[in-house]
């Protein structure tokens, strides 16, 4: 998604579907966490993985892997 995450009608159809397994990669630490809260009640966080794009700055992308509660 970009930076100021997702929007709230793509985690209205990640909670509809119900997918297995979710990989969100992110740019914005912040909005990343919001958005983790949000999908929290149906999905766990099973891995997180910085990933140092732009070395020498601030900025840091994460992969993180959601795994349905109930799978």
């Amino acid at each position: 998604p970009p930076r100021a995450g997702m929007h709230q009608k793509l985690v209205e159809k990640i909670l509809e579907i119900e997918a297995p397994t979710v990989v969100y990669v992110s740019c914005n630490p912040a909005t990343q966490a919001r958005d983790l809260a949000l999908l929290d009640d149906k999905y766990a966080v099973t891995k997180v993985q910085p990933v140092d794009m732009f070395p020498h700055t601030h900025h840091i992308e994460n992969v993180v892997q959601l795994k349905r509660r109930d799978a």
